[in-house]
């Protein structure tokens, strides 16, 4: 039996039953079908009724005192209560996995289970497939490996694999591209690693109704080649890193360089998921339609969710229109004009598709990183992309240049061309692996936070001047269009590791303090988790967590990311 907190309420109001009542039910009793024989008959039964009746009572009270006293060792609500009350409640009655014996068996299972399908390779315990599905080169938080791997090619396979997890108590993280940055596939507690790529098939592409469908291991850029090679004149627009895969770009709620004109993951790109839940049940969260009003969008509660409410194994994408491109490059005195210039360019209605912002030292690190045939002015600059036939893309180049020069633009350049614009572009593709040229054999923290486009000036010369306090080797580049910065610090030993890390927790904060957000597109996963209170405050985590307890009660999926206040017991 189940005992939720509202049920423990009219507990504090139970009173010692009053004579009155005690006489009632005498009544009652006397009122049966075998009514004593005599008065002095019933006198023993009634005297032994009230020493029932108070027995009874007193075990009533003392069961209530004991559950009242011990709302502690009850398990947290599914219910919505007081936030205060259901987080402290939580803290104190985390969830359990099961015993190392239990792990085993699941892993026993797991092997008898695939070696009926023949496919006695898809369960791993070799130590490198662990550490390559649970310790990530570009992430430096905690991180810890898998106790199996996994891999899986159908929606059923998933659901068996689900089954075992839910039998024997064992948490499942989901793994597909392998390119997040926050820790998003660590396993903090073991258990079973859900490997997704191989689950990487176009199943069918619509042109007449601009959608396809995919199973989650497809690349995005895998996607838009075969889009173009089989001649669609369609796209995905959402343009994460390279390498990210549609079941990690549903779980993250990523964006990208597009994200100005198309928006993210939470937009409309996502028609439908299908979907297995904690519970090994399979869903569908809607039709194929553009559009529906056929209750709340069901679709939205998996986008951005990591991986913690139901595992993706199909999605239908909506496509857009592949349409002429040019780019342009422009420099700036600092990041307040360019910002400026951005937004007037933005919102003058410019067919914008891109609007990139790289500081002066970024530019620095592409031109000695040797990936691009020309130099760029060392200064702040802008990379554009507009969209638009070439008659109206020559009317767009004045109008932009009018609006550079008003706030302090110069060498303002204007592809004509495709393969111009490839060459003026090619600098913002490599402004990741030029910077660590900056710095002999370092490596380089990644992060990223978004603030109002306004207050973006602010944000990056705070950050940039607390940096160089700090002694820290970084560049600062990122969606200026929609606000999103990523900063990338380099480091070489542990020591400036730790300086790094405490600098990129000021940076959040910072942002946060902005009236902005702890990740713009990179997500949470375990990096980003302590933030979520300060930023979306208590109320808002509690009932994210609310849900989570819903729908996943045992915490089995995807466990110790997005809820700061569900932390499994280490067994």
């Amino acid at each position: 039996m189940t005992i939720g907190f509202r049920s423990l309420l009219p507990i504090r109001r139970i009173a010692i039953p009053s004579r009155a009542v005690i006489r009632t039910s005498r009544q009652i009793r006397y009122n049966s079908t075998i009514p004593p024989s005599s008065p002095a008959a019933s006198r023993p039964q009634a005297s032994s009724l009230s020493t029932a009746w108070y027995a009874f009572s007193l075990a009533l009270f003392a069961g209530a005192g004991y559950l009242i006293g011990n709302v502690g060792t009850l398990p947290p609500s599914t219910s919505l209560v007081d936030s205060a009350f259901a987080i402290s409640h939580q803290l104190a009655n985390q969830p359990k996995y099961g015993s190392h014996k239990d792990y085993q068996s699941a892993i026993k299972d797991l092997n008898a289970y695939f070696s009926e399908k023949g496919k006695e390779d898809k369960v791993s315990i070799d130590d490198a497939d662990l550490e390559t599905h649970g310790i990530s080169d570009w992430s430096y938080h905690p991180a810890k490996k898998p106790t199996v791997v996994v891999w899986v090619d159908s929606t059923e396979e998933v659901q068996n694999v689900v089954k075992i997890a839910q039998k024997w108590k064992v948490p499942i993280t989901p793994f597909s591209g392998g390119t997040s940055l926050e820790g998003h596939y660590s396993s903090p507690f073991g258990g079973i690693s859900l490997d997704v790529s191989l689950m990487d098939k176009i199943i069918r592409v619509s042109e007449a109704d601009g959608d396809v469908i995919v199973q989650p291991g497809v690349k995005w850029e895998d996607l838009n080649a075969h889009l173009a090679k089989e001649g669609v004149p369609l796209f995905f627009p959402l343009d994460p890193g390279p390498g990210a895969t549609i079941g990690g770009m549903v779980g993250t709620g990523c964006s990208g360089t597009n994200a100005v004109r198309y928006g993210t993951a939470k937009a409309e790109w996502f028609l439908n998921l299908t979907v297995v839940l904690p519970s090994g049940e399979v869903i569908k969260t809607r039709q194929r339609a553009r559009k529906s009003a056929a209750g709340w969008d069901t679709t939205k509660l998996f986008v951005g969710a990591e991986g913690t409410l139901g595992i993706v194994t199909e999605a239908t994408l909506r496509l857009a229109p592949l349409l002429p491109t040019k780019c342009a490059v422009v420099n700036f005195p600092g990041v307040e004009d360019a910002v400026k210039a951005a937004t007037e360019v933005v919102n003058a209605g410019f067919p914008v598709q891109c609007v990139e912002f790289l500081d002066a030292r970024t530019i620095d690190a592409i031109n000695k990183g040797g990936m691009v045939k020309n130099k760029y002015p060392l200064a702040d600059t802008l990379f554009f992309k507009f969209q638009g036939s070439d008659s109206a893309m020559s009317e767009v180049s004045k109008n932009v240049l009018t609006v550079v020069n008003k706030h302090g633009g110069k060498n303002f350049a204007f592809s004509k061309n495709d393969e111009e614009a490839r060459s003026l572009w090619e600098g913002r593709k490599a402004a990741l692996w030029s910077v660590l040229a900056l710095k002999e054999n370092s490596r380089v923290w990644t992060t990223d936070v978004c603030v109002p486009i306004s207050r973006l000036p602010r944000l990056v010369r705070e950050t940039t001047e607390d940096f160089e306090k700090r002694g820290i080797t970084a560049c600062h580049f990122g969606h200026v269009g929609d606000g999103n910065v990523h900063s990338l610090a380099l480091f070489s030993n542990d020591e400036e590791l730790a300086v790094v890390e405490h600098a990129v927790h000021d940076m959040v904060e910072r942002a946060i303090k902005l009236d902005g957000t702890c990740t713009g597109e990179h997500g949470v996963g375990v990096g980003k988790i302590g933030y979520l209170p300060m930023e979306l405050g208590e109320g808002t985590v509690n009932l994210m967590e609310t849900v989570k307890r819903t729908i996943d009660p045992h915490n089995l999926f995807n466990p110790g990311k997005i809820y700061p206040n569900i932390k499994p017991q280490h067994q």
